[in-house]
């Protein structure tokens, strides 16, 4: 192990609970152990996530938060006894790898709960809403501090929790403790004056204004999470720890407007001043720790950070909170390990958090240990496969119900939290698989061949393979999908798989193989306009095709975004063409994402046409019409086209061949790696 991260595996206190090293599990919905938007049980995929973890050298581990008022159902967590009892039998199990385990414990989502078209359809048809209502109560679920707008709905605004269901709830949080406690495990978190949660609702002076005890000053703003603990306190006793999930500052302008990185404003919730007081009051109150990050839904991607928010992007902040509090303080957000452990080794941070970076491999931490950083799959921030729930114009969450309901999978790892469905099963008939395209989605399929037990041998006409991936990771600040490339190219060499480079397939009826897979990507779109051919394509541009400094990007999804960001990043000045109403207006990109490039470019003022569509490209212009129907001139040196793609198979190819990747249906990373794991298991 690297002498440097020493600091992160010396043993350390909550309370009377040791740790033994000071790496943490953070909570992901979806890695829950007594279900998540479902009938409360022990849930075996959540367990089974926790326990590869727990095997892999991590101290502290909080799987999911599990609402104690369940959102599905209204079931209160605490009534369910069965799932203490089949939690207690395992925890032992756990215990033997040396972890400790506390279960976090949320009071909610209130105005933050991510609405959807259908649940605007049952809360404003007064009949639906009255029959779904013992199945969803969407009154009760959205009910916040204050009456106020919900986070991605215009539709479905929160009311005013009464106190009868404050009260109803601390009471839940003292009897699940109890039953968690009994059940062996050794804490409770409770979430969270964080993220613009309900209980952060309630200390954030823009959500709050409320005339009873519940509001007004700091002490009644924070009284909900403070009679929490204490209840939790009385019901389970002084030495059971309690944690607290908590941002430092909240970051934000005001309702659905965040604060960018070293952005001039003014804080609407909790600011930093308001936040050293805040810290010692909790722990005053009897809390043991703060698990901290910063933000609110309204400021996510500091909470969920992108990959364009900066590494360690929380740090500093909670550094500064740990100078007011006698307690342990833990922070998260992009933590890189190395400066982690310089943090703890000073005496500036006691954890380290990590989450998403867990979901990639389990086994990441006993790989830094061993000395075999190299052989980590990396966490490429995308949010693809763990938390895509989408928000733009005229659209509340648009995610699919099953993204909805099996949070906590990951983009680049097919299998986490899909055990049941992928899996590598050894073959019993090896077959020589020939694989055209060596990008991510040949790479995938042929490293799950190998495993099986198979022949895979990659074609690919290039000089080194990647495909389009190559471009797609060019961007300065897109380091991690870096890493992702060369993860994949070191598994082709680790596994021996057979790699043919500058070779292209043309016809598929040459090749000695019993099965082809077809992974040859797709080719531009292209516009029927004057001048297109005047244009770059992205692509292109990724490749290293110099431009002007004035440019015009043709296309503002999430790859046109990327491009116009890279470019303003380098001092260019940019123009982005969209003929949608939103930038980014596509299913699977979360808002944490979208809402930060959106944001950027607003405070950057860059030049944004919405609702545009471009008439014809000159050698030094290009002509637009506006959503106001006006043609519009744009002086430019140079326009990039980012338009889309159209898969583009290979056209000549016989019998047992399988499409893989965009040259069957255009995705993203995680259509590609998915598709690719699946066609390999069914060969």
């Amino acid at each position: 192990m690297d002498t440097r991260l020493k600091p992160l595996f010396t043993p350390w206190k909550i309370g009377n609970c040791e740790i033994k090293n000071r790496i943490v599990l953070t909570s992901m919905g979806g890695t829950d152990l007594l279900g998540w938007m479902e009938n409360n049980h022990f849930d075996k995929d959540g367990a089974r996530f926790i326990m590869e973890v727990a095997k892999n050298n991590v101290g502290l581990l909080l799987p999911g938060c599990q609402p104690v008022y369940n959102p599905m159902f209204g079931q209160w967590l605490h009534k369910n006894k069965k799932m203490y009892k089949d939690l207690a039998e395992w925890m032992p199990q756990f215990h033997q790898t040396g972890a400790k385990l506390f279960v976090q414990l949320t009071a909610g989502f209130g105005r933050s709960f991510t609405v959807s078209k259908m649940m605007e359809m049952l809360y404003n048809t007064p009949v639906i809403r009255t029959i779904s209502k013992p199945i969803m109560d969407l009154d009760r679920i959205t009910a916040s501090a204050s009456p106020s707008p919900n986070r991605w709905s215009d539709k479905l605004p929160s009311r005013e929790m009464t106190k009868d269901e404050i009260k109803e709830m601390v009471n839940s949080f003292a009897e699940s403790s109890r039953l968690l406690m009994d059940a062996g495990v050794d804490g409770v978190e409770v979430h969270a004056v964080h993220e613009g949660y309900l209980l952060d609702q309630f200390t954030l002076p823009y959500v709050n204004k409320r005339t009873d005890e519940y509001g007004g000053s700091m002490e009644n703003r924070y009284r909900f999470a403070i009679e929490i603990v204490q209840a939790i306190k009385n019901r389970c006793g002084k030495d059971f720890p309690v944690s607290l999930r908590y941002s430092v500052v909240s970051k934000t302008k005001g309702f659905r407007e965040g604060a960018l990185p070293g952005e001039d404003f003014t804080e609407v919730g909790r600011d930093m001043a308001e936040s050293e007081k805040a810290a010692k009051l909790l722990e005053e109150a009897g809390y043991d720790m703060l698990n901290c990050d910063n933000g609110t839904y309204d400021a996510w991607y500091w909470a969920h950070p992108p990959i364009y928010m900066p590494e360690n992007c929380n740090l500093e902040d909670v550094e500064h909170i740990k100078n007011f509090v006698d307690i342990p303080v833990v922070a998260a957000g992009r933590l890189d390990p190395f400066v982690a452990a310089e943090a703890i080794e000073e005496g500036k941070l006691d954890g380290a958090g990590f989450a998403r970076q867990f979901l990639a491999d389990q086994e990441w931490i006993t790989k830094l240990i061993e000395d075999r950083s190299e052989d980590i799959r990396p966490c490429i921030l995308c949010h693809n496969g763990c938390f895509n729930m989408c928000h733009y114009n005229g659209v509340p969450n648009d995610q699919d119900l099953s993204d909805s309901l099996h949070l906590a999978r990951c983009a680049v790892n097919a299998e986490t939290m899909q055990w049941n469905k992928h899996y590598i099963k050894k073959t019993t008939k090896p077959k020589t698989v020939a694989i055209i395209g060596g990008g991510i989605g040949g790479m995938e399929a042929a490293r799950v061949l190998k495993l099986r037990g198979h022949n895979p041998v990659i074609y690919e006409k290039a000089d080194k393979l990647g495909g389009t991936f190559i471009p797609a990771s060019a961007e300065s600040y897109k380091g991690k999908l870096r890493d992702l490339l060369a993860w994949y190219r070191r598994e082709m060499d680790k596994l021996g798989i057979e790699v043919k480079l500058n070779t292209e397939v043309k016809d598929t009826n040459m090749l000695r193989a019993d099965d082809i897979i077809i992974a040859t990507g797709a080719k531009p779109r292209k516009l029927n306009i004057p001048g297109f051919d005047k244009t770059i394509e992205a692509c292109e541009y990724l490749k290293g095709k110099e431009v002007g400094n004035n440019v015009v990007v043709i296309g503002g999804g999430l790859t046109g975004s990327e491009i116009a960001y890279e470019l303003a990043l380098g001092g260019k000045a940019v123009t982005i063409v969209e003929m949608k109403n939103d930038l980014i207006a596509q299913k699977g990109v979360c808002l944490a994402n979208s809402s930060y490039l959106r944001e950027w470019f607003a405070l950057n003022k860059t030049s944004v046409y919405l609702g545009a569509t471009v008439k014809e490209v000159k050698d030094s212009s290009i002509i637009i019409k506006t959503k106001e129907g006006e043609d519009k001139e744009i002086p430019c040196d140079s326009v990039i086209s980012s338009v889309g793609y159209i898969p583009a198979p290979l056209t000549e190819a016989k019998n047992k061949v399988h499409l893989v990747g965009d040259c069957l249906s255009v995705g993203n990373l995680r259509s590609v790696i998915w598709r690719a794991y699946e066609v390999a298991m069914k060969i």
